[in-house]
């Protein structure tokens, strides 16, 4: 997995060369994901980014709006806050109900959701922080159905999230939707490439 920590102008390709590779990086991208997500309950998946899932993304959509350079900068601007950078854990959180009656229903009955969800990573609790520039849940108590969340490591705990004797689970504490579960193996051994020891949190 690439290590690199942000997505700079030189790193997106210009659309005609993209358009080449595009479906052999959907299949690529696709693969990558498949161990980098965590369902927690019936409707909440976690989604963990990284820099080729944001690569992928801002492709994705310069691709589809067509906006040339002009949008560039803004998609940057976007996406690069979701790739982690050494020393955390980003994800996005989905809440999949596909009966769109029952969706709004649904969202309305978990409003302040995105303030309860915790990754606990053996003794240690490391209670997700949603992004501070967009209000994800209505005065009226009805949540989104996208959250973006940061797990901000303790060096301690990127050292035991390393360690396959501890147990990490992925927990959602709200009285509307209260679930957890462990993070398979395979997707810990994946999102474990995304800490590097000198980003590590003292």
């Amino acid at each position: 997995m690439t290590k690199k920590r942000a997505l700079t102008r030189e790193d997106i390709l210009p659309m005609a060369e993209y358009a080449k590779i595009r479906k052999d990086r959907r299949t690529e991208i696709s693969d990558i994901k498949k161990d980098r997500r965590t369902a927690v309950g019936p409707y909440a998946m976690f989604y963990f980014e990284s820099y080729d899932t944001m690569w992928w993304q801002v492709h994705e959509m310069l691709y589809i709006e067509k906006g040339g350079e002009a949008q560039i900068a803004g998609e940057l601007e976007t996406y690069n806050p979701l790739i982690p950078k050494g020393s955390e854990l980003v994800a996005t959180l989905m809440f999949e109900v596909e009966n769109a009656d029952r969706r709004d229903a649904f969202l309305r009955t978990i409003g302040g959701i995105e303030e309860t969800v915790v990754l606990h990573v053996g003794e240690t609790q490391i209670p997700a922080v949603p992004e501070s520039d967009v209000e994800r849940s209505t005065q009226g108590g009805k949540a989104s159905s996208v959250h973006f969340l940061r797990f901000a490591f303790p060096k301690e705990a990127v050292r035991a999230f390393r360690d396959p004797e501890t147990e990490v689970i992925l927990g959602i504490r709200h009285k509307g939707y209260a679930h957890m579960a462990e993070i398979p193996a395979h997707v810990r051994a994946a999102l474990a490439e995304d800490f590097d020891e000198a980003g590590v949190i003292g």
